[in-house]
């Protein structure tokens, strides 16, 4: 399996995430033979965004490992309850509340706090896991954060996972997944428009389509929380990263 060297090996992450990140590369490099491409597009160092396709469960685990650098996840903080509170906190993964005040922006500062520490910050822009294997609508909230801070946003491609554990599947299959990280994004001429909604759809779309360029997925255009309404209540890997998915400032649709 392909991973970064150098410096940015050393950068320090919560200790279960280390004992972790000792095994379980190696562990998912036997079971599927990840193939990695465009490393050389995540900074050794410094804050950015890995804006990611969802696939599958396994794309919180598979993403990571493939990186020297730990990955921070946002989380909603009703998951931070009982047993599951320390395995998230030694993770890497953050609380963010989802009650009271303005939900989003708590997301959004959360998310900025995380960035401006130099770390770097996974986020799902769909929202929520491909029910079908396809693409679905961007929700603005990562690219309002990046507008917000400034960082880079790396496209990130998972391939291979929807098929290797599609949803409801107890047992992953063993076949070979594939992660392809692309040139980060350019919004700079977006600079200074964070809260138009306009300029927010017109990145997100952009972000979107690399992402379909990169992971080769058939794009919907939309939302594929709406697909999946009628599911239930989704489980907490279901939501890991997507907690930026309030958007105040979307262009509403034509009927």
């Amino acid at each position: 399996m392909s991973t970064q060297d150098g410096e940015a090996g050393r950068e320090r992450a919560p200790l279960l995430y280390r004992v972790l990140h000792a095994i379980v590369p190696a562990v998912l490099n036997a079971m599927y033979r990840p193939e990695v491409e465009g490393l050389e597009h995540v900074p050794e160092r410094g804050p950015a965004i890995l804006a990611s396709n969802h696939l599958s469960t396994l794309d919180v685990l598979i993403m990571p490992s493939v990186l020297e650098r730990p990955v921070y996840f946002l989380a909603k903080s009703e998951y931070f309850r009982g047993p599951a509170k320390p395995l998230f906190e030694n993770l890497g993964v953050i609380p963010v509340p989802r009650t009271g005040g303005d939900a989003a922006e708590a997301s959004l500062a959360k998310g900025g706090e995380i960035l401006g520490q130099g770390h770097l910050l996974g986020i799902y822009p769909e929202g929520t896991r491909s029910p079908d294997g396809r693409l679905y609508r961007g929700k603005t909230g990562p690219v309002r954060l990046a507008l917000r801070t400034g960082v880079p946003v790396v496209p990130v491609a998972m391939r291979g996972t929807f098929e290797t554990m599609p949803p409801g599947a107890r047992l992953p299959r063993l076949k070979q997944v594939g992660v392809r990280f692309g040139e980060p994004l350019d919004f700079s001429r977006y600079a200074g428009h964070a809260d138009d909604r306009f300029a927010l759809r017109s990145a997100t779309d952009e972000l979107m389509y690399e992402l379909m360029l990169l992971s080769g997925q058939e794009y919907v255009d939309e939302y594929a929380a709406a697909v999946k309404a009628a599911g239930g209540r989704p489980e907490a890997l279901d939501e890991l990263g997507q907690v930026l998915d309030d958007d105040p400032f979307e262009i509403p649709r034509a009927s």
